[in-house]
């Protein structure tokens, strides 16, 4: 397995612990972290249903740790590790940010910012997919398949 890729997947097992957390405060399983220079600048988790607030997306939570942490509101050294594609609201956020690369896990045909083309990322964005693809989606299709569950009864 060549480096990149070895580290691409490092970082994104960092995501799919944070999306393990949202997990346990029933929250949508999604965890992004923010890379700079090897090391995780951000991360964060949804907690959209424990902060009553649509905009507390994963991607969101990380962004501003990141920032915060580089003393700065731009990010394009960085990479985005998220476990499932970025919606459009996360998307237009990291093109604000200037993030130099997404990586993601999973796509999302319903919501993901691709549904609307890629030119929502800031033009120096590049983005790799497919990371850990299948654990990502597990996570999600577990959680969704419970949630029905649930709502049977």
């Amino acid at each position: 397995m060549e480096k990149g890729r070895q580290e691409d997947e490092f970082f994104m097992r960092a995501a799919i612990s944070e999306a393990q957390a949202a997990l346990e405060e029933h929250e949508v399983p999604i965890g992004a972290v923010v890379v700079a220079k090897g090391r995780i600048v951000g991360r964060g988790h949804n907690l959209v249903e424990t902060l009553v607030d649509a905009t507390a997306h994963a991607e969101m939570q990380a962004i501003t740790a990141a920032m915060q942490a580089a003393g700065g509101k731009y990010l394009n050294e960085c990479t985005l590790y998220v476990t499932v594609e970025p919606c459009v609201m996360c998307a237009g956020a990291l093109a604000w940010a200037q993030i130099g690369r997404i990586v993601y896990g999973v796509s999302d045909p319903k919501r993901g910012y691709t549904t609307i083309g890629a030119r929502v990322l800031h033009p120096k964005t590049t983005v790799t997919s497919g990371i850990l693809e299948q654990e990502c989606a597990e996570l999600m299709t577990g959680f969704f398949k419970k949630l029905r569950g649930l709502n049977l009864k």
